[in-house]
């Protein structure tokens, strides 16, 4: 009897080990919204949380978009983020081989996700994992940010993608989780 009491509990923690994968939250933020988004979407669905630190911070001077001389002029191709040869490299690591859902978050510049997320993705394998990508913009529409990132990394089952306003509020964010069966 104590044989089977130990068989069934072995292959029910190993089920467990197996189906006990979960969800993260990734996000690059540069002033703060997508990341205020990020930490709603992880405190909602009890999500492990991870932020996406550039090697170099970027400051106020390289975040203005209308100088066509400012760092993220320079990093960004405003036709394609997949025609970017640039990868602002990244501070932290971020393993996300425990998790199969992974909800991924940025700043829309020039209607794409910034050239930090191709960095991002070129550490991952996102094969097996369901992607839920999420955007904030004080203007611009998500445009193909979602299907681009998707693109280029080549693996996951990624879903429609959402934008947020700069602003949102949490219940915003609430109902989105709940058309999306969080």
């Amino acid at each position: 009897m104590k044989k089977i009491i130990l068989a069934t509990l072995i292959l029910a923690l190993t089920a467990l080990s197996v189906y006990a994968e979960g969800t993260a939250v990734v996000y690059f933020s540069a002033t703060g919204n997508t990341e205020r988004v990020a930490e709603t979407i992880a405190e909602e669905t009890d999500a492990d949380i991870f932020e996406i630190i550039p090697a170099e911070p970027y400051s106020s001077a390289d975040l203005r978009w209308t100088d066509p001389d400012s760092r993220v002029s320079q990093e960004e191709d405003h036709d394609s983020v997949l025609d970017i040869t640039t990868r602002p490299r990244i501070e932290n690591e971020i393993d996300l081989s425990d998790y199969d859902t992974v909800f991924l978050g940025y700043p829309i510049w020039w209607g794409h996700a910034p050239s930090i997320l191709l960095t991002f993705l070129d550490s991952e394998d996102l094969s097996g994992k369901t992607v839920i990508p999420f955007c904030t913009s004080t203007s611009s529409r998500i445009g193909n940010s979602a299907s681009e990132l998707e693109e280029y990394e080549g693996s996951g089952n990624w879903l429609d993608g959402m934008r947020f306003r700069s602003r949102v509020s949490d219940n915003d964010i609430r109902e989105w989780l709940d058309d999306i069966g969080f």
